[in-house]
């Protein structure tokens, strides 16, 4: 059974909705109540459970490379908190670690006076402020309004791989099911205090920073790492750990590590992203050790899937991996969930996962509830509001 971890983005919002930058108040008041276990005492529970030897320092070290297991920790603007779940085998972990650090952190940010709210972007127009930091102030420096601007929460789900080789055949494989991600995910249609026209804007807003998005399939572990090292020798991006595309090996743990989701409204919908993206991972090394090539799926055409994912989401066409060309929603998710069948049903998780896509497609996205409050209240504070209860179910 390949192991998973989830990290999540939140914002951290005041009572009338408004994003305020005390995450790293929240984040200090946690740490003063002694409230969880240190790093290393965390570090080495998962090391135990996955029978892994301690990591070097400059693994360990790397920045962005995978967060600590089972910590809040900060994110680049004071309006966020960030966690990582524990390593877990099962969904239904998935599904309780997740709920018990949504609910850390909103007690974090109750300490202050705050809560907060799985939202992928600020529906309430904001002034984001940095988090104090030298990594966070050289990136601010050097990427401008991009750095700036970039308030936006996401989802990380890291899926273990045996090693560089196997991890890389997968990102090769896993690439053009990727926006079919985003619009299973997509809840960010505000942006600045307007409906900006895209189910998820955060797609939109992420692909500014220069090592964003889709890849060229690599072909193996060498050509993946020449490729850090050139993108690292043009000085454009600050270090590895700014390598954002949509899916990558983790610098940090024996990952592959898939990124290119929003942060999702319902915990729920998490868990059933969690299992798509590990049956994608499976899919994919399955084919690989059965000599099945990678899609020759040009990386331009992937970016106009993406953009079209983050567009309409599920109330519109996507662009079928199958075929290049528009096909409703309904049908392309269907064609990702018989591709990743037979892996979701070695891993027990075809019943979980289906169950999961079906409340999706009937009840629509994070984003289809912001709207729908949004069009019922015509305040983007209810909107805020109604999502920090959520956050919690």
């Amino acid at each position: 059974m390949r192991t998973v971890g989830v990290e999540e983005e939140l914002l951290v919002v005041d009572p009338s909705g408004r994003p305020v930058p005390l995450g790293p108040a929240a984040l200090e008041v946690a740490a003063r109540r002694g409230e969880g276990e240190t790093v290393a005492e965390h570090e080495r529970a998962d090391r135990e459970r996955a029978g892994k030897q301690p990591a070097d320092d400059a693994a360990s070290g790397a920045a962005d490379g995978g967060d600590p297991p089972g910590l809040l920790v900060p994110e680049l603007k004071a309006q966020q908190l960030e966690f990582g779940t524990r390593i877990c085998t099962a969904l239904a972990e998935v599904e309780a670690e997740l709920r018990h650090w949504r609910g850390r952190a909103d007690a974090a940010a109750r300490s202050v006076g705050a809560r907060v709210a799985a939202l992928a972007s600020s529906p309430v127009r904001v002034e984001p402020v940095t988090t104090p930091g030298e990594r966070y102030e050289v990136m601010t420096d050097a990427f401008g309004l991009t750095a700036l601007e970039q308030l936006t929460c996401g989802c990380h789900v890291h899926v273990s791989v045996a090693d560089d080789e196997e991890g890389v055949a997968v990102l090769d494989r896993i690439r053009v099911w990727l926006p079919v991600l985003t619009a299973l995910t997509a809840n960010s249609p505000f942006w600045l205090g307007r409906d900006s026209g895209h189910a998820s804007f955060r797609s939109q807003a992420w692909n500014r920073w220069p090592s964003a998005g889709p890849t060229e399939p690599f072909g193996d572990a060498a050509a993946y790492h020449r490729l850090i090292d050139r993108l690292l020798a043009t000085e454009t991006i600050v270090d590895a750990g700014m390598v954002y595309f949509d899916a990558r090996l983790s610098a940090r743990w024996p990952t592959v590590e898939v990124r290119i989701a929003d942060v999702a409204l319902r915990a729920q919908d998490a868990v059933t992203l969690v299992g798509l993206v590990r049956g994608l991972v499976a899919t994919a090394a399955a084919e690989w050790r059965a000599g099945v090539p990678a899609p020759a799926v040009r990386t331009e055409l992937l970016r106009a899937a993406g953009w079209r994912a983050g567009r309409s989401a599920l109330t519109g066409d996507l662009v079928h991996p199958g075929t290049g060309r528009p096909a409703p929603a309904a049908v392309v998710v269907a064609a990702l969930l018989e591709h990743v069948r037979p892996a979701l049903a070695e891993a027990g998780d075809a019943q979980r996962v289906e169950a999961g896509i079906a409340a999706v497609l009937a009840r629509g996205t994070g984003a289809d509830l912001q709207r729908r409050i949004h069009r019922e209240t015509g305040d983007l504070g209810a909107v805020v509001r109604a999502a920090v209860e959520v956050t919690q179910q």
